[in-house]
């Protein structure tokens, strides 16, 4: 027997009411719409002046910290590269769609030289910046970091600093606030949100 016309009508917005209920709604990441981020005039490994329009149309993982940091520092770059080149692995194209950068927080002793060795150690498209101390310190503000300097000689200062590691798209919007290891969980982070 014909379905009479109103239930047809029926049946058609259940359906339809069903298959809305079973898409999976598009994920907005985290950190969407926070102010976090700005633009920036550094200088990079190489003496370089660099700029955040230098890093346009590329996701970008920024990370602040320190070359003398006898620990933190090196583990969170060294867990950040692991996890660039799983992704880079499993996904050239994307892998190359993404630039690590590590701002120092430590401008008086970490010369354009000193990263350039630095950043040599953990991935090769690493950059590192640093710049005037009026420059590390508005950049820092803007991306919501704290640093400040902790006590000891001239030379054997250690620095305090916040530990952030952030995802940006490719307009320099922040996406999300990556884990600080092991590379497996950034690597799934960063694919979840950079396509």
């Amino acid at each position: 027997m014909p379905i009479p016309s109103a239930g047809r009508r029926v049946a058609a917005a259940l359906a339809l009411a069903l298959a809305a209920c079973s898409a999976q709604p598009a994920a907005t990441p985290p950190l969407a719409g926070a102010r976090i981020g700005g633009p920036f005039t550094l200088t990079d490994q190489n003496g370089r002046t660099v700029t955040d329009r230098d890093f346009a149309g590329r996701y970008r993982i920024v990370y602040f910290g320190y070359t003398f940091c006898p620990d933190v520092c090196p583990v969170d770059v060294q867990n950040i590269s692991a996890a660039l080149k799983l992704v880079e692995a499993k996904d050239a194209a994307l892998g190359k769609r993404i630039v690590p950068i590590f701002i120092t927080v430590d401008p008086a002793r970490d010369t354009p030289a000193v990263l350039k060795q630095f950043t040599a150690a953990f991935h090769p498209r690493l950059v590192g910046l640093t710049g005037s101390a009026e420059a590390i310190a508005k950049t820092a503000k803007e991306y919501g970091i704290y640093y400040a300097r902790g006590a000891g000689t001239a030379d054997g200062y250690m620095m305090d600093h916040s530990r952030q590691i952030y995802l940006f798209d490719p307009d320099g919007k922040p996406l999300a606030l990556l884990p600080e290891g092991p590379p497996q969980a950034i690597a799934d982070e960063v694919t979840k949100w950079a396509r």
